[in-house]
C-alpha cells in the first residue's frame, strides 16, 4: 500500500462530491478541486477572497492530458516541458472541458504537468484534472511549508491531506509562461 492511500481515497471522496482539499504539490502546497466543477471552483475563490478574473492553476498527470483540454497546442510545448528542470505552469491558447470560471477572459487556460507522485495518483484515480492555487487568502504570500498555512485555509477546505505535512523543505511557486501562437514564449513568473 502506498504511503499516501488513505489521503488518496479520502481526496477522491471529496473531490467527487465538488469539495476542496488542501494539498502538498510539486510546487507549493495548494488548495484544490475538480477542475470541472464550476461551483467547486467558486468556493475556491471565496475562501482565498479572490478576485475571479484572476486565473488558476490546473493540474494534470501526463502530456495527454494537455491535448484533452487545449484546443491547437503546439506540440513543441512538450520539448520545452521536458528540457526545465523547474515545476513549469503554461499558459494555453483555447481551454476547453473545463470549469469556465478557470479560463481566463481571453479563454486561455494555466496546466503545469505535475511531477510530484502524490498528485500524479491523485489525478490519474480522478481522471480529471485538478486545480491548484496556492494555500493563502489573495494578498498574502503563499506558504513555504506546510505549518505557514492560515487557519482560515484549514477550515475552509473539506479535506486535509496528512502526506507531507512533517517536510520542513522552503518550496516556491511554479514558473510560469505563456506559449505564443508563433511557438515564442513570454515568462510570466521566472
Amino acid at each position: 500500500m502506498l504511503p499516501f492511500q488513505q489521503d488518496i481515497d479520502a481526496c477522491l471522496d471529496v473531490l467527487q462530491k465538488g469539495g476542496l482539499i488542501l494539498y502538498p504539490t510539486d510546487t507549493i502546497w495548494g488548495i484544490g478541486c475538480d477542475a470541472t466543477n464550476e461551483d467547486a471552483v467558486k468556493r475556491i475563490y471565496q475562501l482565498k477572497h479572490r478576485a475571479d478574473n484572476k486565473a488558476m492553476i490546473v493540474l494534470v498527470a501526463d502530456e495527454k492530458d494537455i491535448l484533452r483540454h487545449v484546443t491547437q497546442p503546439d506540440l513543441q510545448i512538450f520539448d520545452y516541458i521536458k528540457g526545465v528542470t523547474k515545476p513549469t505552469t503554461v499558459i494555453y491558447e483555447g481551454g476547453v472541458g473545463l470549469a469556465s470560471n478557470l479560463l481566463g477572459a481571453d479563454g486561455s487556460v494555466a496546466i503545469r504537468i505535475c511531477g510530484d507522485t502524490f498528485c500524479k495518483h491523485l489525478i490519474r484515480r480522478f481522471r480529471k484534472p485538478i486545480v491548484s492555487t496556492s494555500a493563502n487568502l489573495s494578498g498574502y504570500p503563499p506558504p513555504q511549508c506546510f505549518r505557514d498555512i492560515e487557519p482560515v485555509i484549514h477550515e475552509g477546505v473539506d479535506y486535509v491531506v496528512k502526506y507531507r505535512r512533517d517536510e520542513e523543505d522552503y518550496a516556491k511557486p511554479s514558473s510560469v509562461i505563456k506559449w505564443e501562437k508563433d511557438g515564442s514564449l513570454s515568462i510570466i513568473r521566472p
